[in-house]
């Protein structure tokens, strides 16, 4: 009898609780909802002088949801599983991936008819599918393992790339600019192994740029059994195309293998995403995993992927274009010049690596100025310790950089006061 009536006021208590513990979707209300709040009161002002980071927060896709909205095309899953460049049925928007790259491919000095692509999830997703197709090739056409070469001031994605890849990694030590030095790289290089050789279109911090056609001239010179060129352009690889600077991300013109370059920098995408091309004598070094539930093969790493960010991609193509694209990148390196411009003219020891550089670094300031103003922070002797950077995206206006200006020159101003 007791045992019962226990069971009995427990059922009685759960009942009463029940109402609470439930969430059903008339209780929920979005506008008090306190997480949601919170996230959308931060997205509104967390990036507000986002001055340190490359992401270009004039993001110009209010029309794409409401247009996807409008049309219901939201209420479907939608899944990229297959080849863009080779699909037997689309399930998802593999037809509008396909035309990204066939817009994209061209800017690259990629020809259309042998170029394979990818809308990929990252900037680091496209280094990975470079890597990977590397180590491919190369064992394909060696039986040996191959080499990494990359910077030490390289994106750290990929050193941590060549890890789950269990590839051999030699470091190249950089000069003061983040550069690969060709003759580091002739000391580290090992000839009787294959090499793949990353190279960075813009390094993370200072914005290097390693010249290609020096570490080429040496490759040629040591003439190794095989090599396969991947370049890392995650931010420089969005605007050089639509700049008098093309040129640095030519397949053409510098022959490297395959480039991997970032959707959610340059090009104002509101989620990480990217692109990455190769051609199709690399891709025919793969294996195609043949995959007959979905009627085609499936070379690239992942399986699933986004369909909607080939959908936003093909939306700023269609509503920026390639002379608004041009317009974003030769402002951005117009401002990033008028910052050091006025660098210089307050007397803030301050750098920038190349003319084609969106990336000024600079003296580290206070950490109120730091942080008013989202600087990244970094370490180099060679310069004297800390530092900090602008990445001056097209978001970057005159009047923050002027503020910025602004703010170091009080700083300035207060450190000459004298003592009290």
């Amino acid at each position: 009898m007791m045992r019962t009536r226990m069971f009995l006021i427990f059922l009685l208590i759960l009942a009463l609780a029940l109402p609470s513990l439930c969430l059903s979707e008339d209780a929920f209300d979005p506008e008090t909802d306190p997480l949601l709040q919170d996230f959308a009161e931060r997205s509104h002002t967390t990036h507000d002088k986002s001055m340190g980071y490359p992401g270009n927060e004039d993001i110009r896709l209010d029309g794409f949801y409401e247009w996807l909205l409008t049309n219901k095309a939201g209420h479907a899953i939608m899944n990229n599983a297959g080849d863009p460049n080779n699909y037997a049925e689309d399930h998802g928007s593999l037809q509008i991936e396909n035309a990204v790259i066939r817009y994209f491919a061209p800017l690259y000095g990629f020809d259309p008819d042998e170029v394979w692509g990818l809308v990929t999830m990252s900037g680091t997703d496209g280094n990975n599918h470079g890597i990977y197709y590397g180590r491919n090739k190369l064992i394909s056409e060696t039986g040996m393992a191959p080499v990494l070469y990359v910077s030490e001031e390289s994106h750290y994605s990929n050193m941590r790339l060549a890890e789950l890849q269990q590839l051999d990694v030699h470091m190249v030590e950089t000069d003061e600019m983040g550069r690969m030095i060709p003759e580091s790289f002739r000391e580290v290089a090992d000839p009787e192994r294959p090499m793949l050789v990353v190279f960075s279109m813009g390094t993370t911090f200072k914005g290097g740029i390693d010249d290609q056609q020096a570490i080429n001239a040496i490759i040629e010179e040591l003439n190794p059994p095989a090599v396969y060129r991947h370049v890392d352009a995650a931010l420089f690889g969005g605007y050089l195309p639509f700049s008098n600077h093309q040129d640095l991300v030519d397949h053409s013109v510098l022959g490297f293998d395959s480039i991997a370059i970032s959707g959610h920098k340059f090009f104002g995408m509101d989620e990480p995403c990217g692109l990455f091309f190769t051609t199709k004598e690399v891709l025919s070094k793969q294996n195609p995993y043949e995959v007959t539930y979905l009627n085609t093969s499936m070379p690239m790493i992942n399986c699933s992927r986004s369909a909607i960010s080939p959908l936003k991609f093909y939306w700023l193509i269609k509503t920026i274009g390639t002379e608004g694209f041009s317009e974003m990148a030769n402002g951005m390196l117009e401002k990033a010049a008028y910052l050091k411009k006025e660098l210089d003219r307050i007397g803030w020891p301050a750098w920038v690596s190349s003319e084609v550089s969106n990336t000024v670094f600079f003296t580290q300031p206070c950490e109120q100025t730091m942080h008013e103003f989202t600087l990244a922070p970094d370490h180099d002797d060679r310069f004297g310790g800390g530092l900090a950077h602008v990445v001056v995206m097209a978001s970057v206006s005159v009047e923050e950089i002027d503020e910025l200006i602004e703010a170091l020159e009080a700083e300035m101003a207060a450190a000459e006061e004298p003592a009290a």
